[in-house]
């Protein structure tokens, strides 16, 4: 027989919820005539390495487009001009204080300058940056989301739908 769960002898404290919007992306240079696109290494909170496409939060007066442009720069230290929209990650995170809702805008940017590297990135959340081959970054990249985006890039640049 099915038994009532019992009740928590206190409340359940609930989180507030705040919403936060990114925008980075997949910025690609070609090299030897092959798409290579730069991508980030950081420690997670439980100090796990993570592949990710270079994103952050947008500052006052930015578009998105000059947000992923600024960003792919500061987190790569490689300059691109953006050339189209790749497409947005929703996803919800929890801190110790609150409940985060966050979309992430990513674009295709074509790499203009600059040399790969970190030490430009101003938060210092990035440990160390390194180019991939487009065709198969994925098998590199830690979150199937941003597989997505990068196989949306591969898809731009070879003219499929």
């Amino acid at each position: 027989m099915d038994r009532p769960l019992p009740r928590p002898t206190r409340p359940l404290r609930q989180l507030p919820a705040v919403e936060e919007t990114s925008a980075g992306g997949v910025i690609v240079d070609v090299h030897e005539g092959m798409a290579r696109i730069a991508i980030i290494a950081r420690r997670n909170r439980a100090g796990r390495v993570e592949w990710c496409l270079p994103k952050g939060h947008i500052e006052p007066g930015e578009t998105l487009e000059q947000t992923a442009a600024r960003e792919v720069a500061e987190e790569t230290g490689i300059i691109g001009i953006v050339l189209t929209t790749l497409g947005t990650i929703d996803y919800w995170f929890s801190t110790s204080n609150r409940r985060v809702h966050k979309r992430v805008h990513h674009y295709l940017l074509e790499a203009t300058g600059g040399e790969l590297g970190v030490e430009g990135d101003p938060d210092h959340e990035a440990i160390d940056a390194a180019w991939f081959p487009l065709d198969s970054v994925h098998t590199r990249l830690t979150f199937p989301n941003e597989r997505r985006i990068a196989q949306a890039a591969w898809h731009r640049l070879a003219g499929s739908p």
